[in-house]
């Protein structure tokens, strides 16, 4: 028997259009409807990553640590088929380093360093004008993004895991034997 919640969920995810089963027993971290990059589309993390161990990184096209986009897309390969994803998120507010369009941040993933993980629309990663989803982020981790391309490990349980700083490479082992580790876990 359904838990009531969950058949209320349920029903209202058949008949009011706006909720899901999946959204139900997602974290809050997690309850956000994001643009996807250079497209008209969103996503609702919740539907498609629950369950999921994430990898989530704001990225610039010109920074020092640019180079990362190679590693990242080396991660999401590797351990895609275990339930990780890396998710993107473009953003100007380090040096001005990633100016370009939407268009043009898509293009220049895809031709210089072959990326095929999820990437979100151009965000606002810190802040009084972040963006909600980070805000929220901030809020769960404790910690703001202090440059391009700092991450967040998140859990399948959806709850942050530990973030790490730019210094830190996608081939790092302490962050891939935590990427492990938390795949390991049931949930």
């Amino acid at each position: 028997m359904l838990k009531r919640w969950t058949w209320l969920t349920l029903v209202l995810g058949v008949f009011g259009g706006g909720s899901s089963l999946a959204r139900a027993d997602c974290s809050n971290l997690l309850d956000f409807d994001l643009p996807k990059l250079a497209e008209d589309t969103r996503v609702n993390l919740c539907s498609e990553y629950s369950g999921q161990v994430l990898l989530i990184v704001n990225t610039a096209s010109k920074c020092a640590f640019t180079k990362q986009y190679e590693g990242l897309e080396a991660l999401y390969s590797r351990y895609r088929e275990q339930g990780f994803a890396v998710l993107g998120f473009p953003s100007n507010e380090f040096g001005g380093q990633e100016p370009g369009s939407e268009e043009q941040i898509q293009n220049f993933c895809r031709t210089t360093y072959g990326v095929q993980f999820p990437m979100f629309a151009k965000s606002r990663v810190r802040g009084a004008d972040a963006d909600p989803f980070w805000k929220s982020l901030v809020a769960a981790s404790g910690t703001t993004p202090k440059w391009n391309f700092y991450k967040y490990l998140i859990g399948r349980d959806g709850q942050v895991i530990d973030t790490y700083s730019s210094m830190t490479s996608p081939e790092s082992r302490t962050l891939t034997q935590q990427i492990e580790q938390a795949l390991a876990v049931e949930q």
